[in-house]
C-alpha cells in the first residue's frame, strides 16, 4: 500500500498485498464535487483481470475512512464480515488466520441485469499494515 504524489497536491492510493504479482486496487483522479462529496476513479487488477470505474462518489456520510480506521483498531480480529457499501464500490473485510485482513473490493457498473461486477481480494497484515492503509486512505480522501 502506498500513497503516491502524482502532481503537486494530487495523490493516488495503491492498496496491494505482498508479492510482485499481488492483486492491487488503485484509487486515483480525486476531485471534490462540493464540501460533502469526493469523486475518484478506482482500478482493480488481479491475475489478468482489470476493472475500472471512472466516477465513484463518496460523501461525508459514507464514513469510508471510519470503516478502515475501525479495521485498523481491531487488529486482534473479529468474527464474520464487515462491509462498507457505496454507489459502485463495495469493500468486504474478513479477519483470517495469521493475523491478516482480507479485503474484497467489488466494483460494479450498476445494479441491473447485464451490468458487470468484478471482485478482487487484497491481503493486508493486521496491525501496522492495516493502520497504514487506513492512514493512506484518509490522506487520499482528505486531499485538496
Amino acid at each position: 500500500m502506498s500513497l503516491i504524489e502524482v502532481d503537486p497536491g494530487q495523490v493516488e492510493l495503491v492498496v496491494r498485498g505482498p508479492g510482485a504479482l499481488a492483486t492491487s486496487v488503485r484509487l486515483f483522479d480525486w476531485s471534490r464535487a462540493d464540501e460533502y462529496e469526493t469523486v475518484f476513479a478506482v482500478e482493480a487488477v488481479a491475475d489478468g483481470v482489470r476493472a475500472r470505474l471512472e466516477n465513484v462518489t463518496v460523501t461525508v456520510w459514507d464514513d469510508m475512512s471510519e470503516f478502515f480506521d475501525g479495521l485498523a483498531r481491531d487488529f486482534r480480529g473479529w468474527e464474520g464480515e464487515r462491509v462498507w457499501t457505496n454507489n459502485h464500490l463495495v469493500v468486504t473485510a474478513t479477519f483470517g488466520s495469521g493475523g491478516h485482513v482480507y479485503l474484497d473490493w467489488t466494483l460494479r457498473s450498476g445494479f441491473f441485469p447485464g451490468d458487470w461486477k468484478c471482485t478482487v481480494t487484497t491481503v493486508i497484515e493486521a496491525g501496522e499494515g492495516m493502520t497504514a492503509v487506513a492512514a493512506d486512505l484518509r490522506g487520499f480522501l482528505c486531499q485538496g
